[in-house]
């Protein structure tokens, strides 16, 4: 029996990497970027074997078996408390704080229209690293205080920048250089800062500015995941618009897309998530700027997809600790390996941009 003919639309651009799946009755054509979500699939079952992992590890050691027994409520006292209350904060920061971190990358990547521009680089996260020492110096230690400080100096920080930029430029190339000596001055800041203040506190506050996750408590990530979670609702109806930026301006506002108000949002977003971040780990650096793009090649996506971001963050900063505490000689923060592996990412984009616009 002959099959008749039906009449397709040339493939373009946008249905590459796409299967068409009908559904219902009333067929409605659903595009599935079928890579992106094999490898979003992939990535959060890497992120949840590692906190498996991450649970285990330490002093008290315990199987992935003990672990997952713990989780399902079973378990013998002391595994339920080492789990619960000494491991799981910790694996949760690293996990949702991760996932922050990248999703305020992508958007300053993709507002910028440059795999450059990430909040370590622009000067943010030391921005909101002077606030909470100024409000450790001038007000008070308390966590809320600490918090309130880091987000108000990341967005003087960010403040600062546009005004000195004059406008996000559509190469990002004026703001990343403006940011990275706004980062310079604000660390100087710092400097100065920590040696006003008592020596414990210095010392830990110098410690907790390369990015630890020692000492998170699970007060602290429900704060985090409180405050981050009607942002991320937020900037839902934004990421269509985010998409339409890499169009151009023109073609964008053509598609009914209003970019300065998308900018703005996006802007505002990124820089409150990369705050709550650094209020309860610090300034962990290179997360938000390789997080994005090893995303976007991993999922082989015409955009910064934030989803796979976020999870690629999540697995970098988790992976990170775990290297950090227990598979060197000494315990190190997780922000010095994040600065390790960092330093050679950022030394091959710059390379790759270069050889760009050659």
């Amino acid at each position: 029996m002959s099959v008749p003919a039906t009449r397709t639309r040339p493939a373009t651009t946008s249905d590459r990497g796409y299967r068409r799946i009908s559904i219902g009755r009333h067929p409605h054509v659903v595009h599935i970027r079928l890579r992106s979500a094999l490898t979003g699939a992939a990535l959060a079952a890497a992120t949840l074997t590692a906190a498996v992992i991450a649970l285990g590890l330490g002093s008290y050691p315990l199987s992935p078996t003990a672990v997952v027994e713990v989780i399902a409520g079973g378990g013998l006292p002391l595994d339920r408390t080492v789990v619960f209350e000494w491991r799981l904060p910790r694996t949760l920061a690293a996990i949702v704080l991760g996932a922050y971190l990248a999703i305020a990358g992508a958007l300053f990547q993709t507002v910028t229209r440059n795999p450059l521009a990430s909040p370590d680089i622009l000067g943010l996260s030391n921005g909101a690293f002077t606030g909470m020492l100024g409000a450790m110096l001038f007000i008070s230690t308390s966590w809320t205080v600490l918090a309130a400080g880091a987000v108000v100096g990341g967005l003087l920080t960010a403040a600062i920048i546009v005004l000195l930029a004059g406008r996000v430029r559509s190469d990002g190339f004026r703001i990343i250089v403006i940011g990275i000596g706004v980062a310079a001055m604000l660390a100087s800041a710092n400097t100065w800062m920590l040696l006003q203040i008592e020596l414990e506190t210095a010392m830990f506050a110098s410690a907790w500015g390369t990015g630890s996750l020692n000492g998170v408590t699970g007060a602290a990530v429900a704060g985090a995941a409180l405050c981050g979670i009607p942002l991320l609702i937020v900037l839902a109806p934004l990421a269509p618009g985010l998409r339409q930026l890499d169009l151009g301006d023109d073609l964008a506002i053509a598609t009914g897309t209003r970019p300065s108000m998308i900018r703005s949002g996006a802007l505002f977003i990124g820089v409150l998530l990369v705050s709550i971040a650094t209020a309860v780990v610090g300034p962990i650096a290179f997360i938000a700027l390789a997080a994005p793009q090893i995303a976007r090649r991993l999922g082989r996506t015409p955009y910064l997809s934030l989803p796979l971001s976020a999870l690629v963050g999540a697995a970098l900063l988790l992976a990170a600790d775990i290297i950090a505490q227990h598979l060197l000689p000494v315990a190190l923060p997780a922000g010095v390996v994040t600065v390790s592996v960092g330093g050679l990412y950022l030394v091959l984009t710059l390379i790759q941009e270069i050889r760009r616009r050659v």
